[in-house]
């Protein structure tokens, strides 16, 4: 693995301890992987926000390496966290919980990032270019910005991009490489032009290439389909990177005439749909993963206008808060039914300790409700499952 003479000298920590440890871990990933040497990257996001997924030993850390001085060099933000950092009550969170999801924050702003806290972080905030390298962590974005922007990353854990963050620079190796992004499978879409239908989508390809790079033909997702596409397939396979005939910048490159043919239609999904739904009986709806889009809120809200709540099923929408602020007299539509959280998701947060059963619209949180939350998972389309408060 080649460095450069600058590299170099930072590997030898001569630049200070803090880059020292972000150089020797990516160094270390690169060699994992086979890297030919770094790359400069434009961009970070960062994963392991939730105190809930990074716990004591994740606080301990971050407090290390900002007693260590450790600061990142280029634009990054910032993963869901825990709660809604204001309304955490709301959510049923444990005043002990607040305090520690709070430090986690404060001390990934103390290292210069975002603190955002989206997944969604290509809606406005962290937006790379086509053709950039960056260095992100969140399955569902990664995958987006790979495939809907053509940006370059590879699906980076939370230590790796930290580091790559601190140095500006990452392991040149896998959707990085020109190579490596070209698709592996067509997938022939039969579907109708729904949201939970391309989520659906995502699911059955997940489910039936694993990883992979498939090439779509039969759809044209916008920014929320593509993003539910993404969010799914990462989820149930561990897609990083697809391609759209028509749609996406990089699909007009290659030659697909060699390639398996999967058909991907009614049965599938239906197959996918029965996958994800294990229950009839629901106590919280949860909408938002990845996070709600201005465009999505206002369809929900659309829908629950001049009603009424009904029923003691909890209902969440989760989106970032410049979006919540963005739609404000849309916001007060669905305040009348339940919280509009900021900054945190269903997935991340401790929902385990009230709810046990959880419907959601989202076969990202499908796949992830019953292994990172304990929850026995209803997945339908939204005015679906409005209809259980209504």
């Amino acid at each position: 693995m080649y460095l450069t003479d600058e590299e170099q000298v930072i590997l030898d920590g001569e630049k200070g301890e803090g880059v020292q440890k972000a150089m020797e871990l990516v160094v270390a990933l690169g060699k994992i992987y086979g890297a030919d040497g770094l790359v400069d990257i434009t961009s970070a996001h960062l994963s392991g926000a939730s105190y809930k997924t990074i716990g004591d030993g994740g606080l301990k850390y971050l407090e290390d390496m900002v007693n260590g001085g450790s600061k990142v060099s280029v634009p990054s933000t910032l993963n869901p966290i825990g709660m809604d950092r204001e309304r955490w009550a709301e959510m049923h969170i444990s005043e002990d919980f607040a305090v520690k999801q709070n430090r986690i924050v404060d001390l990934y702003g103390k290292m210069g990032i975002k603190t955002t806290c989206s997944c969604t972080p290509y809606v406005g905030v962290n937006v790379p270019k086509f053709g950039d390298h960056v260095a992100w962590a969140e399955s569902s974005a990664l995958s987006f910005v790979n495939s809907m922007i053509g940006a370059r990353t590879n699906r980076e854990g939370g230590p790796g991009a930290l580091a790559a963050a601190i140095l500006g620079k990452t392991a040149n190796y896998g959707l990085h490489k020109e190579e490596n992004r070209a698709p592996t499978v067509v997938i022939e879409a039969e579907i109708e032009d729904t949201l939970f239908n391309h989520s659906l989508l995502g699911q059955a390809v997940g489910m039936r290439i694993g990883n992979g790079i498939p090439y779509y033909r039969g759809i044209k997702p916008g920014l929320e389909e593509g993003k539910t596409m993404a969010a799914a397939m990462a989820a149930s396979g561990s897609v990083a990177m697809f391609h759209v005939e028509g749609v996406t910048p990089e699909a007009s490159k290659y030659d697909i005439s060699e390639l398996e043919v999967i058909h991907i239609g009614e049965k599938e999904l239906k197959d996918a749909y029965d996958h994800l739904n294990v229950t009839d009986d629901i106590q919280l709806i949860a909408l938002g993963c990845p996070h709600l889009t201005e465009k999505e809120i206002h369809e929900i809200a659309s829908l629950l206008k001049g009603k009424k709540k009904k029923g003691n099923v909890e209902i969440w929408f989760c989106t970032s808060k410049a979006i919540r602020e963005k739609c404000s007299d849309d916001v007060r539509i669905l305040e009348e039914f339940g919280p509009v959280l900021a900054d945190t998701c269903m997935v991340v947060a401790p929902i385990e300790g009230t709810f046990s059963r959880t419907g959601t619209n989202s076969c990202k949180a499908g796949n992830y409700l019953p292994t990172l939350c304990s929850q026995k998972a209803m997945c339908k389309d939204i005015a679906e499952l409005l209809k259980v408060i209504q």
